[in-house]
C-alpha cells in the first residue's frame, strides 16, 4: 500500500453523510472539468453533467471548464451546446438548456491556479453555504499531476473530491509513485479512479444476479463453472490517439483498468453489506488471488496497417489486441480458467461476460439426439447501453423423437416499464462521486495488485501477431482457449425488442 500524508480536509464525515434510501439530498456541488474541451468531455462528461442538471438526481451544480484552449463563458457555452445536440441520449428542451448553460463559464488554463481559484469561489457564491467540490480530470495520466499541483496551488482541495482518468500508471513503481504523490495532497477517501464499464447498468446487475437469486448463487463457483469469458472487441482505431496509444497498448489500456474490474464483480465473494469499503474489500480481495499473468497464457496481437497510422513508429511493437488466460488461487474459482479479450479494428463492437457451465452426462440420450451439439449452458451478460442477460440451455425439439436444441431465455433491461430511468455510465459515477459511494471506484491498493501482477507478462512480452482489421485476432487465440472456444461471434443474435 502506498503511504499516504494528505492535507487537513474538512469532508462531511461517512456517518453524516446524506442516505440515498431515506430520500435525502446531497449538498450542491462546483464540477470543476478540467480538460474540459476533450473529446471525452465533448461526447460523455458534458451530456452527462446537461442531463443530470436537467433530471431530480442531482444536486444543484455549478461547473467550471478549464483546458488549453482560449475559450470565453460564451465560446465555451456554444462548444457545449454542440456536445449536448450531438451526443446527448437525453434531448433537452430549450428551458432545460437554458438553466443548464447559466451554470457553465470557462477559465483557460493559462490564466492560472488563482483565476481558477477565483472562478469556483463566485460559483459556490451562488449555491449558497455547504457547497462542495468535485475536480475531474479529463486529461492524459502523464498530465495528472499537473493538475493536482494546481488544485493545491489554488487552495482548492478542502471540501472536494477528486475523478481521475484511467490508466493509472503503467507499472507498479509508476503506480505506487502516482498513488503516493497524489496522496500528499488528497486523502484515499477523495480519490475516485473510475472506471466506467462499472457504471453501467448491466455489470451491476451480475451483483444483484449473483447475490439475490437462490437459483444462481450455490452453483457460481468452480463444481458447476467450467470457465469465464469476458470479452470486449472494439471497431474503433485509434481515434487520433496515437501518441496516448503507443505508449500504453491493449494491456495497459484496457485489461487493467476495465477487464480485470469486470472480473471482479463476477468472482468477488458475497460483501457483508452492499457498501462501497465491504464491495471494495471483497473486489480486492480477488486481485489478491489473481496468479500472476505469465507471456505463455497471453496472445498480443498488431491490425495490419497499425504502423502506417500517424504518430506510430515504423518498427512499434505495441498490441493493439490481447487475449489472455487468468486464473485465481482461491477456493471458490480454483481451477477455473478467465478468457479476457479486447482489441482495436475487430469485427463487431460487443461487451460480453459468458459463464460456461459444465455440461451434464449424456448417456441417456440417443446418439444424434443433438445434446452437447451446440456446447455448454451459458449465462451471458451484454454490458452495451441496451443491457442484456441470457440463459441458453438444452430442450426437446417439437415432434416425434428426442431431438434437443439449444433454446434461450433472454431479459433486457429496455424491455421493462423502467427503461427511461437508465444513466449512462459516466452519469452515473459523476453522481456517486458526488454522494462518495466508491463501490463503482477502484481503490490505491486494488490497482497496485494489478499491476504487481502483471510483472511477468511486462517484463517479457511475447511478440505481436499480426491479423487484419475487421477479424476476431490472429489464429493464435484458438490455442489459447482449446478445448473451448470463444462465445464471440455469436451463433446465434439475441432476440430483437418488440
Amino acid at each position: 500500500m502506498s503511504a499516504s500524508a494528505p492535507q487537513t480536509i474538512s469532508y462531511p464525515a461517512p456517518g453524516a453523510r446524506p442516505s440515498r434510501d431515506a430520500g435525502e439530498r446531497v449538498a450542491p456541488h462546483v464540477v470543476t472539468l478540467f480538460g474540459a474541451t476533450g473529446d471525452l468531455a465533448r461526447r460523455k462528461l458534458l451530456p452527462g453533467l446537461a442531463h443530470l442538471d436537467a433530471s431530480s438526481l442531482a444536486p444543484d451544480i455549478r461547473v467550471v471548464g478549464t483546458s488549453l484552449e482560449d475559450h470565453d463563458d460564451a465560446s465555451f457555452r456554444a462548444f457545449a451546446r454542440q456536445a449536448v445536440d450531438e451526443f446527448s441520449s437525453h434531448p433537452l428542451t430549450p428551458a432545460q438548456w437554458d438553466a443548464f448553460a447559466e451554470t457553465l463559464v470557462y477559465v483557460p488554463q493559462s490564466a492560472g491556479p488563482e483565476a481558477l481559484a477565483t472562478a469556483v469561489h463566485e460559483a459556490e457564491a451562488l449555491l449558497g453555504d455547504g457547497a462542495l467540490r468535485l475536480h475531474y480530470l479529463s486529461v492524459p495520466p502523464r498530465a495528472a499531476l499537473a493538475v493536482i499541483d494546481t488544485l493545491r496551488a489554488a487552495g482548492l482541495v478542502d471540501r472536494s473530491r477528486v475523478v481521475m482518468e484511467k490508466p493509472f500508471g503503467t507499472d507498479l513503481p509508476s503506480a505506487v509513485a502516482l498513488n503516493h504523490q497524489v496522496h500528499q495532497t488528497f486523502g484515499e477517501e477523495q480519490i475516485f479512479r473510475i472506471d466506467h464499464f462499472l457504471g453501467k447498468e448491466a455489470a451491476q446487475n451480475i451483483l444483484a444476479f449473483r447475490f439475490a437469486n437462490g437459483l444462481f448463487e450455490p452453483i457460481w463457483n468452480r463444481n458447476f463453472i467450467d470457465h469465464v469469458q469476458i470479452d470486449i472487441p472494439e471497431t474503433l482505431g485509434l481515434d487520433r490517439r496515437s501518441a496516448f496509444y503507443e505508449a500504453t497498448g491493449a494491456y495497459k489500456d484496457m485489461v487493467v483498468t476495465h477487464l480485470f474490474q469486470v472480473l471482479a464483480f463476477v468472482a468477488m465473494e458475497p460483501p457483508t453489506a452492499l457498501e462501497p469499503r465491504a464491495i471494495s474489500e471483497e473486489k480486492n480481495k480477488v486481485f489478491r488471488s489473481l496468479l500472476p499473468v505469465q507471456p505463455g497464457d497471453v496472445v498480443r496481437g498488431q491490425y495490419v496497417g497499425y504502423h502506417d497510422e500517424d504518430g506510430v513508429a515504423r518498427d512499434s511493437d505495441t498490441e493493439t489486441f490481447i487475449a489472455l488466460k487468468a486464473g485465481l488461487d482461491n477456493w471458490r474459482w480454483a481451477g477455473v480458467p478467465f478468457y479476457l479479450r479486447t482489441g482495436k479494428r475487430m469485427a463487431e463492437g460487443l461487451r460480453i461476460i459468458s459463464i460456461a457451465f459444465k455440461e451434464a452426462p449424456r448417456s441417456m440420450f440417443p446418439a444424434g439426439s443433438g445434446v452437447g451439439a451446440a456446447g455448454p449452458d451459458h449465462l451471458t451478460f451484454d454490458l452495451a447501453e441496451d443491457s442484456k442477460v441470457s440463459l441458453s440451455f438444452y430442450g426437446k425439439r417439437p415432434g416425434p423423437g428426442m431431438k434437443l436444441d439449444k433454446l434461450s431465455m433472454q431479459f433486457s433491461t429496455h424491455e421493462t416499464e423502467r427503461a427511461g430511468e437508465v444513466l449512462e455510465a459516466y452519469e452515473r459515477l459523476i453522481l456517486d462521486a458526488m454522494w462518495g459511494d466508491h463501490t463503482l471506484f477502484t481503490t490505491a491498493e486494488g490497482i497496485e495488485s494489478l499491476w504487481e501482477r502483471s510483472i511477468p507478462l511486462l517484463d517479457d512480452p511475447p511478440p505481436v501477431k499480426p491479423y487484419a482489421p475487421g477479424t476476431w485476432g490472429p489464429n493464435a487465440i484458438h490455442q489459447l482457449i482449446a478445448p473451448h472456444a470463444w462465445r464471440l461471434p455469436f451463433e446465434r443474435g439475441w432476440r430483437q425488442s418488440r
